[in-house]
């Protein structure tokens, strides 16, 4: 079983810590919380000791899920303002309707303290799984809902460090198609701004700029953690100011691809003819642009769907007990902005 202590959203104490703290396994713990009696003594007082120093809350999710459901499933994504988790969002709230289910959404602002405070927040309810796009690193606080038995599925991002279901997008192979096409437009200098460095979508996207860039013999240009519109409208500009400004960007996601647009209009420039562009991620009116918009597109509305199914089938009790791993293809969608003729363009 897994517990939480939080004041407003702060840092909630787990079963694993009081078992570190107490010198004990997680099983051990979990009985002493739990009274039940194959455990001694000495050991079950040292352990409810610390359970009261460190002001551990047993919840009833183990409870829950071993009788009836809650009818709800949890949902924790780092932006709720970015149109992108905003259709992965709407997709998951719709399969879990067609399931019975209500959604609990939380915004985690892609910070580590806030989604673990969530997290406990959502098994306090005792919802019935948990899906989540991980804020960042190393997501161990998950390890212990996991132990406890609550379903948990991470997408756009894997939880790292811990075994859940995973559903993905190509990204390196999205982002190294995309700068292989501005290469075949002839550019030499291709600038690439993008996300927090240590986001795993960033990550994989730089990789994959930098592969078609090494295989065209070109030296990369990059910025990373440009994780908004005013960010990216920065990077943009630290770029095309320089003496020998770039003559093709990536953006990296939707709010570098709009901070970059706002950087080129404030410069007076036209694109293509002085900055071809491509952008990650489809966005409203990308397509009524002058010049249309090229860009990789990803399948936000499936990303989310095949996320919400795959934990669906987990409390259904189908598939294999081992995680399952998904990775979404990703589309270039060609128009104008990077060069190509409007007779070139769907």
């Amino acid at each position: 079983m897994s517990g939480t202590s939080i004041s407003g959203l702060g840092k909630r104490v787990t079963l694993r810590d009081v078992a570190r703290e107490a010198g004990v396994s997680i099983k051990t713990a979990s009985r002493v919380v739990n009274r039940e009696p194959q455990v001694n003594e000495a050991t079950a007082a040292r352990v409810a000791g610390v359970v009261e120093r460190l002001g551990y809350r047993p919840n009833e999710l183990a409870r829950g899920l071993k009788g009836s459901r809650s009818r709800t499933i949890g949902l924790v994504i780092a932006d709720v303002s970015n149109p992108f988790m905003a259709t992965c969002a709407q997709a998951i709230e719709a399969v879990a309707r067609e399931h019975g289910h209500a959604l609990i959404l939380c915004d985690s602002h892609a910070d580590i303290g806030e989604e673990d405070a969530y997290v406990g927040l959502l098994t306090q309810r005792q919802v019935d799984g948990l899906l989540i796009v991980p804020a960042r690193g190393y997501d161990t606080h998950l390890k212990a809902e996991q132990e406890a038995g609550l379903p948990v599925v991470a997408f756009d991002r894997p939880a790292e460090g811990v075994q859940a279901d995973t559903v993905l997008i190509k990204n390196r192979a999205g982002t190294r198609e995309a700068t292989e096409h501005l290469i075949w437009h002839g550019h030499e200098r291709i600038a690439f701004v993008g996300d927090v460095r240590h986001f795993y979508t960033a990550r994989k996207r730089l990789e994959g700029y930098k592969e078609a860039l090494k295989a065209a013999h070109l030296k990369p240009l990059h910025s990373l953690d440009a994780h908004s519109i005013e960010l990216g409208e920065e990077a943009t500009k630290g770029f095309l100011e320089a003496p020998d400004p770039p003559t093709a960007l990536f953006a990296a996601n939707i709010l570098t691809a709009l901070g970059a647009l706002r950087a080129i209009e404030d410069l007076e420039l036209s694109i293509p003819e002085d900055l071809a562009v491509i952008g990650f991620d489809d966005f409203e009116l990308a397509h009524v642009l002058r010049p249309r918009f090229t860009l990789v597109r990803q399948p936000a509305a499936e990303l989310g769907r095949r996320a919400a199914e795959m934990l669906f089938d987990r409390l259904d009790g189908e598939g294999r007990p081992e995680p399952r791993r998904l990775v979404l293809p990703t589309e270039l969608v060609i128009r104008e902005s990077c060069g190509c003729p409007p007779e070139l363009a769907p």
